[in-house]
């Protein structure tokens, strides 16, 4: 069989889990550029993940001195400071004339691992440990990607392959929620925001985090501080419908991935309550 011209490189699904487990490893995400490598005996062609071809001629040149008739490799190339290229694989697609993508994770490992990467090839960081985010967070690396075990190689975006990406983390106010849907408890996300000068500015929802006892808690906290009116002063997106205002005393902690451009928060879930923490001098901070 002839190698392919393109295979569609197999995509993470970003989640706010936080979990191990036998059936799942863990490896580095590295900050770079999505590549596939493509070598057809002497032939080596890279192309990011739009198809586009990448000139790295000693990326392509220690590919083709590979022990191997032809590949296709796919992995994240990145640069240092002195613009020296290295090629991060994570997995191989085609070997010797084989499709393998159907064969589970583990099996295409071990055939990977049996390549002789030299540089400015090397194998992609795997993570060991209870907590492999935190490692990759204290790093600061970009987060780590989970992948199961008996995955095989989905051309699409995946749930085999999880995105844990490190996450910021700062207080807010309490200044509203909505109304649960569907067969939730108490509440359905928090309406939060921060002090700036004299206003009270809307940062988001944090509709995650929760188990129900803390949903229930919540909410009969929030309906003794119900108030008729919003009292946030700059707020865009606010829900309109199944929504109820609380005067802004409860603080909470969320960890969030980023900011977005129109200064709401990313990805958010509820991490704690602080009972203790008086709601003055809550500020944007991150």
């Amino acid at each position: 069989m002839s190698v392919p011209d393109w295979l569609e490189p197999m995509a993470a699904t970003l989640t706010q889990d936080r979990f191990t487990g036998p059936d799942w490893l863990f490896e580095r995400k590295v900050d770079g550029i999505r590549l596939l490598a493509f070598r057809d005996d002497r032939e080596v062609r890279l192309l990011s993940r739009n198809r586009l071809p990448r000139h790295m001629p000693h990326v392509a040149a220690a590919i083709r001195t590979l022990p191997v008739h032809d590949i296709v490799l796919d992995g994240e190339a990145s640069w240092d400071e002195g613009s020296a290229v290295a090629y991060h694989v994570f997995d191989v697609l085609w070997l010797n004339g084989r499709n393998i993508t159907l064969l589970p994770l583990v099996e295409r490992y071990e055939m990977l691992d049996a390549l002789p990467l030299e540089p400015p090839l090397g194998r992609v960081q795997r993570v060991n440990g209870a907590r492999p985010w935190e490692q990759a967070c204290a790093e600061g690396w970009e987060g780590v990607i989970a992948k199961r075990l008996d995955s095989t190689y989905e051309h699409r975006r995946s749930k085999s392959w999880l995105k844990m990406k490190c996450e910021l983390t700062a207080e807010f106010l309490v200044g509203g929620f909505t109304d649960p849907q569907k067969s939730r408890a108490g509440l359905g996300a928090l309406l939060v925001g921060y002090h700036d000068g004299d206003d009270f500015v809307f940062a988001g929802r944090v509709g995650t985090g929760f188990d129900t006892a803390l949903l229930l808690s919540l909410r009969e906290q929030l309906d003794r501080i119900e108030v008729a009116q919003s009292p946030f002063t700059k707020a865009v997106g606010l829900p309109r419908v199944r929504v109820h205002w609380v005067r802004p005393e409860i603080v909470v902690r969320v960890a969030f991935i980023e900011w977005t451009v129109h200064g709401k928060l990313r990805h958010s879930r509820l991490l704690d309550v602080l009972p203790q923490r008086s709601p003055r001098g809550i500020v944007r901070d991150a």
